[in-house]
């Protein structure tokens, strides 16, 4: 049997840490960057959840990810970033459990024939999608889709709505390389148990350093 490429070691621990944690394995990617590597994996909510991944859960799933992977040896002897996050508000609709997610929201659709369709989202079933207007489109006719954001004005200041809400950024316990530049300082500064987080629009994300 030929061996596995790391991408596909990764995902088959990254698939069983995800269960273990009730999310989806969403993606994985492993790019280069300078001395090291960058680990990207996206999780998600399964079907029938509502809301989004909180930044809780992805450190949970980044912390097991991470035990995990030194556990496999997935990756290997080179230094990598771990970075794990949940799919941002902008992510393209091609999988039937996307459109599940989706549903109450106003969806861009792109069909197999040039043409677009846009709604709110209504039904999703074996046959298709079903918008709030009484559009019907088959599986075989959509292409791929995407959320539009919606906006209200509220008190004098638009406010967005339909979104899960801003997502947060957390760098949590890194290991980094002993002598690596500039680390120094951020590893001591995060062993002290300070946890450092940003807001951006999308999903949660957690960034850890191997």
């Amino acid at each position: 049997m030929a061996a596995s490429s790391p991408v596909e070691r990764v995902r088959a621990v990254a698939t069983t840490v995800a269960e273990r944690s009730d999310l989806v394995l969403e993606d994985v990617t492993i790019t280069p960057a300078g001395r090291r590597r960058v680990l990207r994996v996206i999780v998600d909510l399964p079907d029938d959840a509502v809301g989004g991944v909180g930044m809780d859960a992805v450190a949970v799933m980044a912390q097991q990810l991470s035990a995990a992977l030194d556990a496999d040896g997935a990756m290997g002897e080179t230094p990598y970033v771990l970075e794990v996050s949940s799919p941002g508000i902008d992510r393209p609709l091609t999988a039937r459990r996307h459109f599940a997610r989706a549903r109450g929201r106003r969806v861009r659709i792109a069909l197999a024939d040039g043409r677009e369709v846009s709604g709110r989202l209504r039904d999703v079933d074996d046959a298709g999608l079903g918008l709030a207007d009484g559009t019907r489109v088959g599986w075989e006719a959509v292409v791929r889709g995407r959320v539009e954001v919606e906006f209200s004005r509220s008190e004098g200041a638009d406010a967005e709505v339909g979104d899960d809400g801003p997502g947060t950024d957390g760098i949590a316990d890194p290991r980094t390389d002993e002598g690596a530049d500039g680390e120094d300082d951020l590893g001591e500064h995060l062993d002290a148990g300070v946890e450092e987080s940003d807001d951006r629009d999308g999903g949660s994300d957690d960034r850890r350093e191997a």
